[in-house]
């Protein structure tokens, strides 16, 4: 098949267009948020193609998979038709939850695919029919040593995003041990007693690194499932985390600690510095639940299941 679809989410994206298809990225002079193009951190195979919008109308489109409100006026203007459509909504919802009205709510010619059971359960898509397919993963290279006794959080935007991202929960925990912040937008957290941040490293890198880490962190209130989240799982990497959201649907007792109580966590996280040993149990269980919940062939082979019904092109 050939997909259109725009660069939104690097790690989503990563994962999708692993699969069997062509893949047409828009991409514009400025690389701005509607023309980003290929990824610059992540490794994308040969079979992703940029772009540039002009040229969109007179290529073969079987599928637009739309992923914010207003491509949908890209696709009318750069394509000129309307190809089967796909909204795949990857955040839970702001404002009046649980009675968010979802943007896409209430049509009939589109089909809105939530990332996580969640997100289906608390987005109002009125008579909008949606389906669930949940995350997957290209498998990181990189391995859990947890050799240095420091703690890990990936998020991007922690600064600007706060209480959502539980910014203002990173000193509780930099008090146990060396906090080191991974992602876009990081860099002012430098200014907290330790906490180092770490903007916007390559992927590779970046999962070397977050391997070596004694713990992972995830202290989201209110976001989807991270999937940096389900990376460290993958690497091995033992969870302490807000049993909020996906999280406690991602995260087996076995695989780490969660609760809505920070100070337990606090109390996990000490704990595991303490116990390697521990640490390494909990994370050998995280690794084998992201394998089989995560896995890549799992979500490719999701994903072409929903294209056969979408568009009659997808069996060719």
């Amino acid at each position: 098949m050939n997909i259109l679809l725009w660069h939104v989410h690097g790690s989503w994206t990563t994962a999708f267009v692993h699969g069997k298809h062509r893949y047409l990225v828009p991409v514009t002079p400025d690389r701005g948020p509607y023309g980003l193009g290929r990824a610059r951190t992540y490794a994308w195979p040969h079979t992703i193609e940029e772009v540039p919008p002009e040229r969109l109308a007179t290529e073969d489109v079987d599928v637009v998979v739309v992923q914010r409100p207003e491509e949908l006026e890209l696709v009318d203007r750069w394509l000129g038709r309307r190809p089967p459509l796909v909204y795949v909504e990857h955040n839970t919802p702001k404002g009046d939850v649980p009675n968010s009205r979802h943007p896409m709510a209430d049509r009939d010619d589109l089909l809105v695919v939530h990332v996580t059971h969640f997100n289906e359960l608390f987005w109002d898509t009125g008579g909008t029919r949606t389906a669930v397919v949940e995350h997957g993963v290209v498998p990181p290279a990189a391995r859990y040593s947890g050799d240095l006794s420091r703690l890990a959080v990936a998020t991007n935007e922690p600064v600007r995003r706060g209480r959502v991202t539980g910014t203002d929960l990173f000193p509780r925990f930099a008090a146990v041990a060396p906090l080191d912040v991974y992602g876009m937008g990081v860099t002012d957290l430098d200014r907290l007693s330790g906490v180092d941040a770490h903007e916007d490293l390559p992927q590779e890198r970046m999962h070397a690194e977050l391997a070596r880490r004694r713990a992972y962190l995830h202290l989201c209130r209110w976001t989807s499932l991270g999937l940096s989240l389900i990376e460290a799982m993958t690497m091995g990497m033992p969870v302490v985390a807000l049993a909020t959201t996906e999280a406690v649907r991602a995260v087996p007792p076995d695989a780490g600690v969660l609760s809505t109580r920070v100070e337990d966590l606090v109390e996990a996280a000490r704990w595991l510095l303490e116990e390697p040993g521990e640490a390494r149990r909990l994370g050998a269980r995280a690794r084998a639940v992201a394998n089989e919940r995560y896995g890549l062939d799992r979500f490719l082979a999701d994903w072409d299941s929903l294209l056969e019904e979408v568009s009659p092109c997808a069996s060719r």
